[in-house]
């Protein structure tokens, strides 16, 4: 793949100030699997362009860890030489000082708007054709695009998913930078590498400032998240401004997100119910086990989740294989659903819903509370979910939307409690409800979380 940067500005060369590498040179930088080749095939006053070429080594691809297996298909496919995150990783390595806004020789270009042509060649493109005019339009490009054939000696065998692209902007080169770093990866859905939580970070820092308002904000999230939900989620409700409320003491100079304010509270009551053995359902990658690891109170810890792959990232995040014995028998995890009786549900003190029941189609909401508080039947039940009247704070959010994509309902405080109180007089529970994150007047506060207690006998 090649990415070409070219301008006009006068004079054209201050590209080469911009990018940290000089129009008479032929610069490389090593990559994780193969190199990315620095050049100017044109560096005049009047016109300027510099070309990142990468140069993958597919054998590099498949140099695993021992214990693992290399398949043969890794071998013999174009993916290589053509999954755009490779480039997107060659940007920030060649031009990371460019991306990050510096330029120290000449400070004063970097906030300077340049007549910019972008062109990218042989970009793979696995979603329609159209998804680059929602992506690139509305940040005020003008684009062309050239789809590439299957093979140009069989034309009945049609186009294929790459094409080349060229964009034109008048922009400062970091503003360019940024959409091309984070949009190249998601037009082709496949990743080289692991997928994080550092990713969210990486995102909304690459995003920041044009992301928040693009009307595909959503759609971008998941794919450059590689449709991970957990980590979607947490991307879409910070960029809808759900990020950074601050703690009771708002002259604490901690701030913490809500999603971990949901998960120290979450804690705390488990902690205060004096549980012994915790099974926390819809674990995620084990956000809430973390917490509770730490603390000698609890003897036996199980997480549980319907997604296969959160439960291997939970795993990783344990490193469980590497483990002692005493570590394994104490922090498990298994893959379910609160929607079946499995008897793994049973034996434990007390259970932990965050934020998983509006994830639920509300007519299955009877079968989980039949599981749940009936057939497992905790002394102690620890959920959160969403408050709907929240969302109206969210300016930026559609008055009939939900914050998740995958969220089913989102109940008001009102119709929270009402659901709690069924629960309890069916199932001989007493709740206490409480509110979690920043309170605003009339529509309290994000989250709600109820502590279901057990009545005695």
């Amino acid at each position: 793949m090649i990415l070409e940067i070219t301008t006009t500005h006068q004079p054209a060369t201050d590209l080469g100030f911009l990018l940290h590498k000089h129009p008479d040179r032929l610069q490389t930088v090593e990559l994780a699997a193969g190199n990315a080749h620095v050049f100017y095939p044109e560096a005049t006053p009047d016109r300027c362009t510099a070309c990142l070429l990468l140069d993958i080594n597919p054998v590099d691809l498949v140099r695993v860890k021992k214990g693992n297996t290399a398949l043969q298909d890794q071998y013999v496919n174009d993916r290589p030489y053509t999954t755009n995150s490779f480039l997107s990783g060659a940007i920030s390595k060649a031009f990371g000082s460019a991306l990050n806004g510096k330029c120290n020789a000449r400070p004063d270009l970097v906030e300077t708007p340049l007549p910019l042509t972008v062109r990218l060649t042989s970009l793979r493109v696995d979603a329609p054709l159209e998804a680059l005019e929602r992506l690139f339009l509305p940040l005020g490009y003008e684009l062309e695009t050239e789809t590439i054939p299957l093979d140009n000696a069989f034309p009945n065998w049609g186009l294929s998913k790459y094409v080349n692209l060229t964009l034109h902007k008048t922009a400062p080169l970091q503003e360019v930078l940024s959409h091309v770093y984070v949009l190249i990866p998601v037009l082709d859905n496949s990743r080289h590498s692991y997928v994080s939580q550092h990713d969210i970070d990486i995102l909304l820092q690459k995003g920041h400032g044009w992301l928040e308002q693009h009307r595909e904000r959503d759609w971008i999230s998941r794919r450059f998240l590689r449709n991970i939900r957990t980590l979607t989620s947490e991307a879409i409700l910070r960029l809808a401004g759900e990020e950074a409320l601050p703690e009771e003491k708002p002259d604490s100079p901690i701030r913490e997100n809500l999603h971990q304010q949901r998960l120290n509270r979450a804690y705390e009551r488990l902690k205060e119910s004096g549980a012994k053995r915790v099974l926390d359902v819809g674990c995620g990658e084990g956000k809430l086990l973390r917490l509770l690891v730490k603390d000698s109170q609890f003897s036996k810890l199980t997480g549980m989740d319907v997604s296969y792959g959160e439960l291997q990232k939970a795993k990783e995040n344990f490193r469980l294989d590497e483990a002692s014995p005493a570590m394994r028998e104490r922090l498990t995890l298994f893959q379910g659903s609160v929607t079946y009786l499995d008897e793994r549900l049973l034996g434990y003190d007390a259970l932990a819903m965050v934020e998983v029941v509006e994830h639920l189609d509300e007519e299955r909401l009877p079968t989980m509370e039949q599981v749940i508080f009936g057939y497992a039947s905790p002394a102690t039940v620890v959920l959160s979910t969403p408050n709907a009247e929240y969302n109206v704070v969210f300016e930026r959010m559609d008055p009939e939307a939900f914050r998740h994509e995958d969220h089913r309902f989102e109940w008001t405080r009102e119709q929270f409690s009402q659901w709690c109180a069924r629960v309890c007089e069916q199932f001989g529970y007493q709740v206490s409800i409480e509110p979690v994150g920043q309170e605003e007047s009339n529509v309290g506060a994000p989250s709600q979380l109820a502590v279901f207690q057990k009545k005695s006998a």
